[in-house]
């Protein structure tokens, strides 16, 4: 059984097992959370495994003939999850 959970603006498909990487939460590192089902109201809950950044994405920015060249790198910050039920 799969459900539908919105976190962070996005929604995901997640199943029992599923390790789900999403938008950073304000959760510390060990506890449970649960999220509510987008398709029937089922309950989901998810324990946190770790907060991390994720691959570095590099941004360059280029002016031709105006000697203008810019480099910007971006992280972006998630938590991992693993779902542990749903109900």
């Amino acid at each position: 059984m799969y459900a539908i959970i919105e976190t962070g603006g996005k929604q995901y498909k997640v199943e029992k097992g599923d390790k789900v990487a999403v938008e950073l939460l304000d959760v510390e590192v060990g506890k449970t959370i649960k999220f509510k089902d987008l398709l029937n109201g089922a309950e989901v809950t998810a324990k946190v495994i770790e907060h991390g950044r994720g691959e570095k994405l590099n941004i360059f920015k280029y002016k031709p003939k105006k000697q203008i060249r810019k480099r910007i790198g971006h992280r972006q910050p998630y938590t991992l999850l693993s779902i542990e039920g749903v109900k």
